[in-house]
């Protein structure tokens, strides 16, 4: 391991809490994989992800569901049955945004212009919210999922990324977890566990060329980490050599890693942990935090 990776996990891995013992072996590690920009718009390749993961193994996911995709109402009944399916097989749905597009004003600093309108091509919906207009985006993903009776732990903001006023507003809701780039954690308490995605960069040719290579890397890096999570997006399915290597790499991560929902490691995570190390949100706006 290099140097530098070493430093970096101490350094996170110190901010982070311990998973509990609970009544389980103190060196089980777990895997989360995630599908992200789950809607009707997007359900056909979502469903390619869907038989490529299945191919491997039938394991539990957590699906990120986005109600209004990009403005579009999502009334329809055959997508809205497939999801209540797939919730009744032991998968987990998570409210990702509401629209997944990023509305707010630009920011003149040079950074954020960046982030938000070339690396994530104004999706990232939470990016620059003040707790007010985040409540109310909030308010109506969870309308939402009560119209459909269907539970929901989780909130991950679009790219990931969360503004000052949308960490304020998240303490008025329900949700138990939210994830960031880097970050699992705990909601209101705020806990956090290092465990940084592996996710493929399929937007161009040379994130599609590299991206594998760092999943790979960050994937050997993290072997003794005590959860890796695994996130695909729709755009992924349409590139056969990412698939390869999701299931390439999904079957190395299955012969050490027990799978489970979000959910679920949030319930063995915090089976017994102490409400010890708790620190402040990350700076709004920070990708990768």
């Amino acid at each position: 391991m290099p140097a530098s990776w070493r430093r970096l996990s101490a350094r996170n891995w110190r901010r982070s809490l311990p998973l509990p013992p609970a009544d389980r072996n103190a060196d089980e590690k777990f895997l989360c994989v995630s599908l992200h920009d789950v809607a009707p718009a997007t359900w056909q390749d979502c469903q390619r992800l869907l038989d490529a993961i299945r191919a491997v193994a039938d394991i539990p996911l957590t699906l990120l569901v986005v109600p209004r995709y990009h403005g579009r109402e999502t009334e329809s009944i055959p997508y809205e049955r497939m999801l209540g399916n797939l919730l009744a097989r032991g998968h987990e749905l998570a409210l990702h945004g509401y629209t997944h597009l990023d509305c707010a004003p630009m920011s003149p600093s040079p950074g954020s212009h960046f982030l938000r309108t070339v690396y994530t091509q104004r999706e990232g919906e939470f990016a620059a919210l003040d707790a007010a207009r985040a409540s109310r985006l909030l308010e109506l993903g969870l309308a939402w999922f009560a119209r459909h009776d269907w539970p929901v732990q989780g909130f991950v903001a679009p790219a990931w990324l969360l503004s000052k006023g949308t960490w304020d507003a998240l303490r008025g809701y329900p949700f138990k977890y939210t994830t960031t780039m880097r970050y699992f954690y705990t909601l209101p308490q705020r806990q956090s566990l290092f465990a940084p995605s592996l996710v493929y960069a399929s937007r161009n040719a040379v994130g599609r060329t590299l991206s594998p290579r760092v999943a790979t890397a960050l994937a050997s890096m993290m072997q003794s980490a005590p959860l890796v999570r695994l996130g695909l997006h729709p755009r992924d399915a349409r590139y056969p050599r990412l698939v390869r290597h999701c299931q390439q790499l999904l079957e190395r991560l299955l012969v050490s890693r027990h799978p489970l929902t979000k959910e679920s490691f949030l319930q063995q995570w915090q089976g017994g942990s102490p409400a010890s190390d708790r620190h402040p949100a990350p700076p709004a706006g920070i990708l990768g935090d």
